[in-house]
């Protein structure tokens, strides 16, 4: 039975880790604010669910905060403009799906997408992070889940009427998270992350919401391989 092969120990205070550490810390930050701002968007969208999307944007805006927390940890200076740059596709994308009412489409680009993505993120980040950033991670993993079974929990009341919409919206859409994947892959990996285990993890959590959501299998292989070849 082959040896798995141990990570060598991380240096949090080299001059290479700090630099990953730049634009990783500022995408979490960034994504963590996207993600408030989409949620009091989604709450002006479905008036019948403004309490929770609100609570659920708090929460968001808590993240950001600790994750500010992590960087100044380390003495790091998140690079913002990265960051934002980083989101534009998603971030586009989103607004364009809010100006047209398409609330299903919104759904999943933050519910299902983003959400996924960052319960990837975070959960390969946790083994690999320092102990103060491993505190705060944990604590914002948790809260993920619950975003993600919002977003869940209404396309799949209202499975029939999204189907077709959610189809078209992962088709533009999951292309710009293997895109965004390939961005960050060498910061990931100074960090500890590696891309295939984000991947595996994204696809993981991605699935599994569409089949909780009424997807049968062989559509959900059919949605998950947009773009992947890009990966």
């Amino acid at each position: 039975m082959p040896q798995l092969m141990e990570m060598p120990s991380l240096d949090f205070t080299s001059d290479i880790y700090k630099d990953a550490y730049s634009r990783i810390n500022a995408i979490v930050i960034e994504g963590e604010a996207e993600a408030h701002s989409n949620y009091i968007d989604m709450s002006a969208m479905l008036p019948e669910q403004t309490e929770e999307l609100k609570r659920l944007a708090k929460m968001e805006n808590r993240h950001k905060k600790g994750f500010q927390a992590c960087g100044r940890n380390l003495s790091v200076t998140p690079d913002m403009e990265f960051a934002k740059e980083y989101f534009s596709g998603l971030h586009g994308n989103f607004q364009k799906a809010k100006a047209e009412g398409k609330v299903v489409t919104c759904l999943l680009i933050q519910s299902l997408i983003i959400e996924a993505f960052a319960i990837a993120a975070y959960n390969i980040y946790i083994p690999v992070a320092d102990p103060f950033a491993r505190k705060i991670t944990e604590g914002v993993v948790k809260d993920e889940y619950l975003h993600l079974n919002f977003g869940e929990e209404w396309l799949k009341a209202n499975f029939e009427t999204s189907k077709a919409e959610l189809q078209e919206a992962n088709k533009d859409n999951l292309p710009i998270v293997w895109r965004m994947l390939n961005e960050v892959e060498n910061d990931a990996k100074e960090l500890g992350m590696p891309k295939e285990e984000l991947v595996e993890d994204f696809m993981i959590s991605y699935g599994e919401a569409l089949a909780n959501i009424g997807f049968s299998t062989g559509e959900i292989m059919k949605m998950s391989s947009y773009g992947l070849r890009a990966a």
